[in-house]
């Protein structure tokens, strides 16, 4: 985890995460939060780095295995 002024750089599943009206959860990974997003979204990163985001499962169904479920890539906004 990167040192940054958050003090957990990252989210699980025991985070309250805001969620979308469909049911999904968009994260935000950034130096500086992006208005209007949630803090609870939002992860840190370090200005002028590099970063790699890891999506960890454990106990997934066989939604993931059957490839019936597909997390969304990672898209730049500004």
């Amino acid at each position: 985890m990167p040192e940054t002024s958050q003090a957990f750089p990252g989210v699980n599943g025991y985070d309250n995460l805001d969620t979308n009206e469909d049911g999904s959860i968009d994260l935000y990974f950034g130096p500086t939060k992006p208005e209007g997003a949630p803090e609870s979204n939002w992860i840190q990163s370090i200005d002028g780095r590099d970063f790699i985001a890891a999506l960890r499962l454990y106990g997934s169904g066989v939604e993931f295995f059957d490839q019936t479920w597909i997390p969304d890539d990672i898209v730049r906004v500004r």
